[in-house]
């Protein structure tokens, strides 16, 4: 009997939790290893089988329900759009609980409130639990599978441990990123012996989802010794993942790939990811393509804080997408793609026009922007079973629906998800094989009790103690030895008066 006759008795016949699930009926957007290029499967059928995808089928190819293993659970996905999991190189999931504070802010106002001592001051380990796990839930519903989460919340053992452990008990693939930065009595060398034994206690959990990975933001500034204690232990410790916040330019925030050149870190095995990447320069892109180590483009954040993007276009072949703080706009991929996409074409397009000239052709494709958001951040981890429908790679798949009001009418299914999509049509989520999201609902447990409830008393907790702390007095030169700072221009939307900029109403 052909697949397509017998879906209305799957319910009946599946057990809820099953070693195997087909979906069948989808358009597939999967990826070409010998070609390097996505591939559109109409009308058939993917096969997960425990971890992996274990089967991709034409219309014409799809087996019956005979020819596949006894507990193979088969989920109708007539009209609805298969894509790899998203990939987010750079976030800060603790970060969560301080949702809308920061609507306005500048980076300078947020180094100086939102991180650091201030936040150390008032954060517990049961808040950085509650925020880490919430955050990472909101990352998931929004089909982000996999995330490289710089966590600096490194003020003490237990609340360091609780980032860990809410990442451990999200149910999501993260390469949790203990920055390394010393915080009151809590020093870099109780920092890293407190990792070294988090690693060991996990060692033998070789199908583990939380991988330990580093952060380090101090290469051009800290002590030598110090540095050379991280670099150390990740060599060591056989690290996958490093990943550091690289600005330059105007911003006293450097850590270049030139930086960590210099202690021999990216021609070894080790992933380093640069977030931002904002100073990158010919050199720096070339250092980049030789060692194969990645930027992260955060196109939403960069565009908030002001950091600038000139040159990123130029490197993209080196470069995936991130969030970054994602308490103060979108939690989705899917936005950075579109953003980066579009602010990408605006630039280049004024290349031509500034020359009196009319653009003749589109200097990015959406096809491009899909890769940056899956196969490159894949890449940038050094996972080639990541970021990519094909058999044999992880099963941590998005399904989209394509009847829903904003995707009716697609065509091209890429075109569909890169400029149509939004969360809401996210109907499922698998990590790992496993429904992380299903029929548009998180599939977590208690999620009221155990993340919405705790989450929200952290909340409303932490936004009382910081709406009453004072903004930052911002003159002179920032950190007192960078550039000078100076106002922008404020945009009008109202004539007369007032500048209609308005008011934070928190």
């Amino acid at each position: 009997m052909h697949l397509s006759k017998t879906l209305a008795l799957a319910s009946t016949f599946n057990p809820v939790f099953s070693s195997s699930i087909l979906f069948s009926g989808a358009t597939v957007i999967a990826f070409d290893e010998e070609a390097e290029a996505l591939k559109v499967i109409r009308d058939g059928a993917l096969l997960v089988t425990d971890d992996r995808i274990s089967g991709l089928y034409s219309a014409a190819e799809i087996p019956s329900i005979s020819d596949l293993p006894e507990d193979t659970e088969v989920v109708d996905s007539r009209h609805k759009i298969i894509t790899p999991g998203f990939i987010d190189t750079h976030r800060h999931g603790w970060q969560t609980a301080m949702k809308t504070l920061a609507s306005n802010t500048t980076l300078p106002d947020y180094l100086y409130r939102y991180r650091g001592d201030h936040a150390a001051a008032i954060w517990t380990a049961e808040d950085v639990y509650n925020s880490q796990l919430a955050g990472l839930l909101e990352a998931l519903n929004a089909g982000v599978t996999t995330t490289l989460d710089h966590a600096h919340h490194l003020w003490s053992t237990e609340r360091s441990r609780a980032g860990l452990d809410a990442s451990v008990d999200s149910g999501a693939r993260v390469y949790w990123s203990p920055s390394f930065a010393a915080s009151g009595d809590y020093s870099v060398a109780k920092q890293i012996a407190d990792v070294k034994g988090w690693i060991k206690e996990r060692q033998n959990d070789k199908d583990a989802l939380t991988i330990i990975a580093a952060a380090y933001d101090a290469w051009d500034s800290a002590e030598v010794g110090e540095t050379q204690a991280v670099v150390k232990f990740i060599k060591d410790s056989h690290i996958p993942v490093v990943t550091t916040h690289w600005l330059g330019r105007v911003w006293p925030v450097n850590n270049s790939p030139e930086s960590l050149h210099a202690f021999s870190l990216l021609n070894t095995s080790t992933a380093v990811v640069f977030s931002h990447g904002t100073g990158i320069s010919p050199s720096s892109a070339s250092l980049l393509r030789a060692t194969d180590q990645f930027i992260s483009i955060t196109p939403e954040s960069e565009m908030h804080y002001g950091h600038s993007h000139p040159y990123a276009h130029h490197a993209m072949d080196q470069a995936a997408l991130g969030v970054d703080t994602h308490f103060t706009f979108s939690t989705d991929l899917l936005t950075q793609a579109r953003i980066w996409l579009q602010r990408t074409r605006s630039r280049l397009y004024d290349d031509v026009v500034e020359r009196w000239r009319i653009p003749s052709s589109s200097p990015m494709s959406a096809a491009q922007a899909f890769l940056l958001a899956t196969r490159q951040g894949a890449r940038a981890l050094r996972r080639p079973d990541l970021g990519v429908v094909r058999v044999g790679a992880k099963a941590d798949l998005v399904v989209f629906e394509g009847r829903s009001p904003g995707m009716l009418g697609w065509n091209d299914p890429v075109a569909a998800v890169v400029l149509h999509a939004n969360v809401g049509d996210m109907v499922h989520v698998l990590v790992d094989g496993k429904f992380r999201k299903r029929d548009g609902r998180l599939v977590f447990e208690d999620y009221e009790g155990r993340v919405a409830g705790p989450f929200l008393r952290t909340a409303e907790k932490l936004q009382s103690v910081l709406l009453e702390m004072p903004p930052p007095v911002l003159d002179g030169r920032m950190f007192g030895f960078g550039c000078e700072y100076a106002r922008t221009e404020v945009a009008d939307v109202q004539r007369g008066d007032g500048d209609g900029y308005g008011e934070l109403f928190l």
